[in-house]
């Protein structure tokens, strides 16, 4: 089964003007496959790095990010795609932890003149154990203008007076990543998950986390 995503909002809870960027998630034996589409702005231009390949502050540009997140021990997966061809995959433990960058990813693109889609494909090892939060956002565009739009923006109620939607770094809004529904999260990630590995793992999403990592395979962080 594919599941479906689309980011209808800013991060701050607002319809987006234009077009919604769509991430499409469908698992395999050895991983997940994460299809996007999305309205290519061209703003800021391409990343000087060779497309395919991963490039170093990929979230500056064009780029449609996905997280993937244990809240319980801080751990997520950060995959970042970008209408260009370049990308970057970063395994990080708590604020601004990095584990693990640059890795690499089977990753292909198609652009026209105004959108662009990618297949990018996500071994089941690069995902933290006991997963249970998830996060995807699009962000395009330069100076004042810079774009933040997220599957899930931050509740309007809990908005702060002059708040930004950088809240960890000056450009990365990790902190929105929270905002879903924990359960219902957990629902679309079984039905992701066909294998026997992945059920087992959900199982020990569900139930506390009872499940080694070293069992299930994944990286021990």
């Amino acid at each position: 089964m594919k599941m479906e995503f689309a980011i209808k909002h800013t991060w701050d809870g607002l319809p987006v003007s234009h077009e919604p960027a769509t991430i499409w998630l469908k698992s395999d034996n050895v991983g997940l496959l994460m299809e996007v589409s999305a309205p290519f702005f061209n703003d800021p231009p391409a990343p000087l790095g060779e497309p395919g390949k991963p490039f170093s502050r990929l979230w500056d540009y064009e780029v449609v990010e996905a997280f993937f997140l244990n809240d319980r021990t801080g751990q997520y997966l950060e995959v970042e795609v970008c209408p260009h061809g370049q990308h970057l995959l970063l395994l990080l433990s708590g604020r601004r932890g990095v584990w693990k960058e640059e890795l690499p990813l089977e990753f292909e693109v198609t652009r026209m003149k105004n959108k662009w889609e990618g297949k990018a494909h996500l071994p089941w090892n690069y995902f933290p154990p006991c997963i249970n939060k998830f996060n995807a956002f699009a962000i395009h565009g330069s100076g004042e203008e810079r774009k933040y739009e997220a599957l899930y923006p931050v509740p309007q109620h809990e908005l702060q007076e002059g708040q930004k939607p950088d809240l960890y770094t000056s450009r990365r809004p990790i902190l929105l990543l929270p905002y879903c529904s924990k359960q219902s999260y957990l629902y679309r990630w079984l039905l992701i998950g066909k294998n026997l590995k992945r059920l087992t793992k959900l199982k020990s999403i569900i139930k506390g986390c009872p499940v080694s990592v070293e069992k299930l395979g994944y990286l021990d962080f």
